[in-house]
């Protein structure tokens, strides 16, 4: 047996933090870490007592589902919840972000991004985090 790298790891936990995920169009999951530690996580879901995409179906507008919170929004949101520090913090995601949560991770201080695969409407997304110098890893295409 070999032992993950901390990259194989920490998208691992994104892995297990996406089975969480309530819409079934895209179980999606992300970690904050810095210095090797796990500040805080996020999966998608509905907001806090809203119903469920797996319980009453998916919002539909312009083939995106709008009933839940990214799961890149929501590790953000858990870690402003608690008081977590996040500034110069990395984030591992199932996916790259898309451009919403881009500008969200911008604005939080995250300081580089990895993804284990990319995201069909990632240019805005490739750009953004190109012109402000935060390095975005995808791992597979």
């Amino acid at each position: 047996m070999t032992r993950p790298t901390l990259e194989e790891y920490f998208l691992g936990i994104c892995d297990s933090v996406s089975k969480r995920g309530t819409c079934d169009r895209k179980l999606v999951g992300a970690v904050i870490v810095r210095d090797k530690m796990i500040l805080s996580t996020g999966y998608n879901g509905s907001p806090r007592g809203m119903p469920h995409c797996s319980d009453v179906g998916c919002e539909i507008e312009g083939d995106h589902c709008i009933r839940t919170t990214h799961a890149e929004a929501n590790a953000l949101i858990q870690a402003a919840r608690h008081g977590i520090k996040i500034d110069k913090a990395e984030l591992f995601c199932t996916m790259v972000p898309c451009y919403s949560c881009a500008k969200l991770l911008v604005n939080a201080g995250i300081c580089k991004v990895t993804a284990k695969e990319d995201y069909h409407a990632s240019e805005k997304t490739k750009k953004l985090f190109k012109s402000v110098f935060i390095p975005l890893k995808i791992c597979k295409s």
